[in-house]
């Protein structure tokens, strides 16, 4: 299965997200996206694809968020999707895309949504939560 994650090493979301698709015996395209940031095309359909807003889709926490002002309810969308290109932090994370649909990854496990059944068994994220049982399960 070809699935995409844009990753950021430095998040756990992100890792959490990236182990889980490797649990369901997939090895993603990984794209560092503060390195390789997507296009504007490509960042509009992912936003679109996963049901999102444009300012769903923007990270607040640790970004330039609120002293480029982009809080301002008169910017517009494609405003909003210049600044998110432009200091790509500012783009939330992972979005993962598959053939089975596009997620923001927020929480981790949303991804599950979009992946085949094949886990390969327990899944445990970084801070311990168990999110699958032994039979590679989701557990509720």
């Amino acid at each position: 299965m070809d699935v995409t994650i844009y990753h950021n090493p430095e998040c756990g979301t992100s890792r959490n997200t990236l182990e889980m698709i490797r649990n369901a015996g997939i090895e993603p395209n990984v794209i560092e996206y503060l390195k390789t940031p997507p296009s504007r095309a490509g960042l509009t359909t992912m936003i679109a694809d996963a049901g999102l807003t444009v300012r769903q889709a923007i990270r607040e926490k640790g970004t330039p968020y609120a002293e480029l002002g982009l809080d301002n309810p008169a910017l517009t969308d494609d405003q909003l999707i210049d600044a998110m290109l432009k200091d790509p932090i500012l783009i939330n994370r992972p979005f993962v895309v598959s053939p089975l649909g596009t997620r923001l990854s927020r929480p981790s496990e949303v991804v599950l949504d979009i992946l085949p059944a094949t886990h390969k068994g327990a899944f445990t994220k970084e801070d311990g939560e168990k999110v699958l049982d032994e039979k590679g399960k989701r557990i509720v």
